[in-house]
């Protein structure tokens, strides 16, 4: 089989990993910044691997088919580690394990001591523990972990193939 032969399904995983996960961010910034839900603390960590992700994930598609299952096996890996917070989230809502003891929405105001007690009137703290929406009696942390597992499997079968 020859190098560009062999290039098409890895390039096919690199760019479904891509559209998947900037797909799957934009949902979670379109749910903050348009439908209002503010997320947790580890809402917000469940994000980072997909800032790191869709780069890579370009990244890996424009990349030559030499380097490519590298970059596929790395986003595999990166993506287990999401399933593997959304996991954790999902357990600490479900009650099975305790979350970060810090673990709550939004930060503090800078400015004056009369700011910080205004902003104590408006402000939502968001509990980790606590799911804001649900589909199908999954979360969006459980969600996560169901992409994120999807998005693994994509990467590691393009890596995997010959």
């Amino acid at each position: 089989m020859s190098a560009t032969t062999e290039g098409v399904p890895a390039r096919m995983a690199a760019v479904a990993v891509l559209l998947v996960s900037a797909a799957t961010i934009g949902g979670a910034l379109a749910s903050q910044h348009v439908f209002g839900l503010v997320p947790c603390k580890l809402c917000l960590w469940q994000r980072w691997p997909y800032y790191a992700g869709v780069p890579l994930a370009l990244l890996t598609a424009l990349a030559p088919p030499s380097l490519r299952r590298a970059g596929l096996w790395a986003l595999a890996l990166l993506f287990l580690a999401s399933a593997g917070l959304g996991a954790f989230h999902a357990g600490v809502e479900w009650g099975f394990w305790p979350g970060p003891a810090d673990c709550s929405g939004g930060s503090a105001p800078s400015g004056s001591v009369e700011d910080l007690l205004k902003s104590l009137d408006t402000a939502r703290i968001v509990s980790c523990s606590e799911a804001a929406w649900r589909f199908l009696g999954l979360s969006l942390a459980g969600w996560n972990a169901v992409t994120s597992l999807i998005l693994a499997g994509i990467a590691a079968a393009g890596a995997g193939r010959r």
